[in-house]
């Protein structure tokens, strides 16, 4: 799994591509969790784009789960976007949506987390 994390004004920009599985998970909470701390510092948001996430397992859901509440517990607002079709229907299926924001794009990501589009 290969991620990009791009620190702007008001919103961490985090691009993920690959396989989400048991592998790749503890290293993906790893580079979240510093994501998020780093937006806490700066009062801004985070932002996973997974339009490069083909597959996501139960051990990758786990990480979304923990990154939420991370967020949530330092006060910064997170989101996920642009979902592949399977990617989604694990969200789906488990529920996920309903307990982070999941958005169909950039821009809609960016207005639900307040840093604009």
């Amino acid at each position: 799994m290969n991620t990009l994390i791009d620190p702007q004004d008001r919103a961490t920009l985090v691009a993920a591509s690959g396989r989400l599985d048991f592998e790749a998970s503890a290293a993906f909470q790893k580079e979240l969790e510093a994501a998020i701390a780093a937006a806490a510092a700066r009062k801004a948001a985070v932002i996973v784009d997974c339009a490069g996430i083909d597959y996501v397992s139960s051990a990758g859901l786990r990480v979304f789960l923990v990154a939420a509440r991370a967020a949530k517990g330092a006060s910064v607002a997170f989101a996920v976007h642009s979902l592949t079709t399977a990617v989604k229907e694990v969200f789906d299926v488990s529920g996920f949506g309903r307990i982070i924001d999941v958005l169909p794009d950039h821009a809609s990501a960016m207005t639900k987390v307040g840093a604009g589009a």
